[in-house]
């Protein structure tokens, strides 16, 4: 997508730990500047900066891109990067996961557009399900399964449950459920799921567990389970409970998202005394068929 970007502006965070010893290498465009400040590397943020074609050769690319030290550590929470938040029209990043809740929480206080890497389980934080719910934020339409590799730094622990060195003895990690999130919209959230009947689901179904147990009701809450969204039936009215991954596939125009987990106890929706997994709640739309 042309965005039509006049200026691009990218921030990072600096490394510097009273702790921890952290591992830092230089990125290139400090290491051969002769801005470049060995003891403020590890303590300064940093501003990169794409405007303009700064050496004539016609066109705007990676040679164009000018940096700065920033005055503090370029945490997103400073009044420093909240200035340049206030004068962005995008931002597009991969915040920390852990501060995942905060960054959106900072983005929606300035009314961003955003397009950010979060884990897939974000959907269940009480500050992310409302903003999904009320068509606030969505999922984008790059990752919709499987896991992603992320470069880490030479100290980081090599605890995840996949990983990988380079020849170059670089490190990299598998996260498993990431999913971009977005307020852009999207042609492909706007197609509805193509849809069988309950019957039709019961017979035909690649999934065993539909066509051996069917669509069992929650002992807790007037609707049916449907483990997988793919066995979503189009000729069921009522309340249905998915899996959270339903919303790599959710249209807004043919579902309408009903709450998020709990029965009418506030209880976990169990069926048979069990709980399956995190379930949304959705009810189908009467146009959406």
């Amino acid at each position: 997508e042309n965005f039509g970007i006049k200026k691009l502006i990218s921030t990072s965070f600096a490394v510097e730990s009273k702790n921890i010893d952290i591992d830092y290498e230089p990125t290139l465009f400090e290491s051969i500047d002769p801005r470049f400040d060995k003891s403020k590397t590890r303590c300064k943020g940093k501003i990169f900066t794409l405007s303009q074609d700064e050496n004539q050769d016609g066109k705007i690319n990676i040679d164009d891109l000018k940096w700065n030290y920033l005055d503090g550590d370029g945490d997103f929470r400073s009044d420093e990067v909240k200035k340049l938040r206030d004068q962005a029209d995008i931002i597009i990043t991969n915040p920390p996961f852990s501060l995942f809740r905060e960054f959106v929480g900072w983005i929606m206080e300035a009314n961003k557009k955003f397009l950010i890497i979060g884990n897939m389980n974000a959907i269940t934080y009480k500050e992310i399900f409302p903003l999904i719910k009320e068509n606030k934020m969505w999922h984008r339409v790059s990752i919709h399964s499987g896991d992603r590799e992320f470069g880490v730094p030479q100290s980081y622990p090599l605890t995840a449950a996949s990983f990988r060195i380079d020849e170059s003895g670089k490190k990299f990690i598998r996260v498993k459920g990431v999913r971009w999130f977005t307020n852009f919209e999207h042609g492909r959230r706007h197609q509805p799921l193509q849809l069988m009947t309950m019957e039709d689901n019961i017979k035909f179904s690649k999934h065993k567990e539909v066509q051996v147990v069917g669509y069992q009701k929650y002992d807790n809450y007037d609707a049916i389970e449907v483990s997988f969204s793919d066995a979503i039936p189009s000729d069921y009215d009522g309340v249905m409970g998915v899996p959270i991954s339903f919303l790599d596939k959710y249209c807004p125009e043919q579902f309408e998202i009903i709450k998020f987990r709990k029965g009418n106890d506030e209880k976990d929706l169990c069926i048979d005394g069990k709980c399956p997994y995190f379930r949304i709640l959705i009810k189908k739309k009467s146009e959406g068929r």
